[in-house]
């Protein structure tokens, strides 16, 4: 009985009740969307919500140290799935982002996410372990090259979105290690050089976006048309929305891609400002939760990983957030545990797992 109870203590519960709150929210939102097959797009999401769940679990029970011994392993694994789509994959809307199992697809790009917290994450541990003090230069030669080996694969898809996270990852990552000045300096030179390569580097339609994100309105049935119609929805909202099977921007399909980039729009719309203050708490929650598990963590390796998580998740919600609201260029970036698709779902909930893992293991119990 004893061991039980501390069995029921040690498991994350604040985690789970979050994160199935949003996504029961994604659900019901997708719910109330137009259908487009015989299998509601909200019955396909609880598939992938259950695997999502089932997957968290897993993560959850096994020890995020025994994980990170593995960390090199998985890491090489995700880059051969990412090298196999770009030879592979069909392309898809002039993408190559899938690989196809029997029936199913998969996006290799989501999981070099947590891939890429352990892999970083167990480096910075070993050479934390060898010295006290912050990294210095020669130290993140390393961690750059782990995260600019998948950032490269998945741009080639191209799938920019999802590239611009694992920099995000990696320097929170790294300023959670800490490091000496002069890193910073250099970094701060590398990445101020590398903004002209990467404006050369983009498509045509990826520079539109970013000059139009300022004047929307130039280009309203082109490269503003998905932004501008994306606020007219939130605004249109109101207070306290137009109600479930009411939103007329995404029924009408005036609101491109409801069920994926654009789900937030879709909230504003039918659940008002009153549902986006939820969306807001539950996520502030959520997060705060991840800070304090880093902050208790038992070891720097635990601490790293949940930083890494934590960092995932807000930068999404801002970036996403951000993009329906004309802040920020359309990139096509899901919301997390809110936007379809089981590739995202299922990662997301791969990723809390590894929060939980740490959570699970950085107590001590009498």
């Amino acid at each position: 009985m004893e061991l039980d109870r501390r069995i029921m203590i040690k498991f994350d519960w604040e985690t789970l009740v979050l994160a199935l709150a949003i996504a029961g929210l994604s659900v019901l939102l997708l719910y109330s969307l137009p259908s487009t097959g015989r299998v509601g797009i909200h019955v396909k999401q609880l598939v992938w919500l259950g695997l999502g769940v089932l997957a968290m679990g897993i993560i959850s029970w096994i020890d995020y140290q025994h994980l990170s011994r593995y960390a090199y392993v998985l890491y090489g694994a995700v880059l051969v799935s990412l090298v196999a789509v770009l030879l592979f994959s069909p392309v898809i809307n002039g993408a190559q982002r899938w690989l196809a199992f029997g029936g199913f697809r998969i996006q290799p790009s989501e999981l070099a996410k947590p891939a890429l917290m352990l892999a970083v994450a167990h480096y910075c541990a070993q050479v934390r372990s060898r010295s006290d003090g912050p990294m210095s230069l020669p130290h993140i030669v390393v961690p750059l090259g782990l995260m600019a080996l998948p950032f490269a694969l998945i741009a080639k898809q191209p799938d920019l979105s999802t590239s611009m996270i694992l920099p995000m990852i990696l320097a929170a990552m790294l300023i959670a290690n800490g490091m000496r000045r002069q890193v910073w300096v250099t970094l701060g030179c590398l990445a101020m050089g590398a903004l002209p390569v990467l404006w050369f580097g983009l498509k045509d339609y990826q520079r539109l976006r970013l000059l139009t994100l300022f004047q929307p309105q130039t280009d309203l049935l082109g490269a503003g048309y998905h932004s501008w119609q994306s606020k007219i929805a939130i605004g249109s909202g109101g207070l306290w929305g137009k109600g479930l099977f009411a939103g007329t921007q995404s029924r009408l399909h005036f609101l491109p891609e409801t069920h994926t980039d654009f789900i937030f729009a879709v909230l504003g719309e039918e659940m008002g400002f009153g549902g986006v203050l939820l969306l807001f708490a539950l996520f502030s929650m959520l997060l705060m939760h991840g800070l304090v598990v880093a902050a208790q963590a038992r070891d720097h390796l635990g601490s790293l990983l949940v930083t890494g998580v934590v960092v995932m998740l807000a930068a999404q919600v801002f970036l996403n957030v951000g993009m329906t609201t004309g802040l920020i260029p359309i990139i096509g970036l899901p919301l997390p545990l809110m936007s379809y698709g089981g590739s995202s779902l299922i990662t997301t909930f791969i990723c809390l797992g590894l929060l939980m893992s740490v959570r699970r293991h950085c107590f001590t119990f009498s």
